[in-house]
């Protein structure tokens, strides 16, 4: 016979692995911290297994603890649900985890949500890398996920939902800059990975003998360095077309065929009945993002 443990102090474990910090799991529970941490050592004894790796900068799960967090996030999750069904009460709060690019969810999504979902649903927006998030996803730390990537596999399910347009900008000041080389460069990171595929899809080359001054892994930190003369920029349009409608920024090329990318919305496969707070986060995010493009 295996340990007994305790639903409570599972649902605690959950929120903790989620928050990212008992501090934030305390709050969203309003439960004290000690009542927290006492509900997790309590878990730990049971299992016999540490479960989190504590730090000043927050908690993570161990091995162990994040195997444990694939077996009961979807059946927590779904057992939430029925259970305020069940309850037939429009007052129980429901928490839905939304992950995907800082600059799409902050500029595109966000702004959108709350007037769209019920007073009970909530979203708590998660930002990161794409593999990083669709982890996540499939761990249950993430259920609703905006992603560069499709989600691959029988345990999730994507579909597309906007294609993002590149444009190469620049202050107006370089309006008369016929060669691109001399014309300092802002990218979103060492490897030029945006401005290397406009170049490739637009060119037809490499962007060789590129004069790149600044790194900085924002997007909308690019858009506030080209609109002051800091240099030239690759970015998604949903970002830059009020500064080009405004001349605050320029097109340095229009071409024919502008570089695409697709941004897609996954879940996870329900293993019985669909969740509908997810679903209807889902649903919600897609219809912004189709309506926005």
């Amino acid at each position: 016979m295996g340990p007994t443990v305790s639903w409570d102090a599972l649902r605690v474990f959950l929120v903790v692995y989620r928050a990212g910090s008992i501090s934030a799991a305390a709050d969203e529970m309003g439960m004290a911290q000690s009542s927290v941490s006492e509900q997790i050592a309590r878990l730990e004894r049971s299992l016999g297994y540490p479960l989190l790796n504590r730090s000043p900068a927050g908690v993570r799960a161990t091995e162990r603890g994040y195997e444990l967090i694939t077996r009961i996030a979807a059946p927590m999750d779904a057992l939430a649900v029925a259970t305020a069904s069940e309850t037939c009460t429009d007052s129980v709060q429901r928490t839905v985890f939304l992950g995907g690019p800082a600059d799409f969810l902050s500029t595109v999504i966000l702004p959108h949500l709350p007037a769209m979902l019920p007073d009970n649903l909530q979203v708590s927006a998660q930002f990161g890398q794409a593999e990083n998030l669709l982890n996540n996803l499939r761990s249950g730390s993430v259920d609703v996920l905006v992603s560069t990537l499709p989600a691959r596999g029988a345990d999730l399910s994507s579909e597309p939902i906007y294609d993002e347009e590149f444009v190469l900008v620049a202050h107006p000041d370089f309006a008369d800059s016929l060669d691109l080389t001399v014309i300092p460069v802002l990218s979103y990171g060492p490897e030029l990975p945006i401005i290397r595929r406009y170049w490739r899809s637009v060119f037809g080359h490499r962007p060789n003998r590129l004069n790149v001054k600044i790194i900085a892994p924002d997007l909308r930190t690019l858009v506030h360095l080209a609109c002051s003369g800091a240099g030239m920029t690759v970015l998604p349009d949903y970002l830059v077309q009020p500064r080009l409608d405004t001349g605050e920024l320029i097109a340095l090329h229009k071409p024919e065929v502008a570089p695409l990318n697709t941004l897609y919305v996954a879940t996870r496969q329900p293993r019985d009945l669909p969740d509908t707070a997810i679903m209807a986060v889902k649903d919600t995010v897609a219809a912004i993002a189709r309506q926005a493009g």
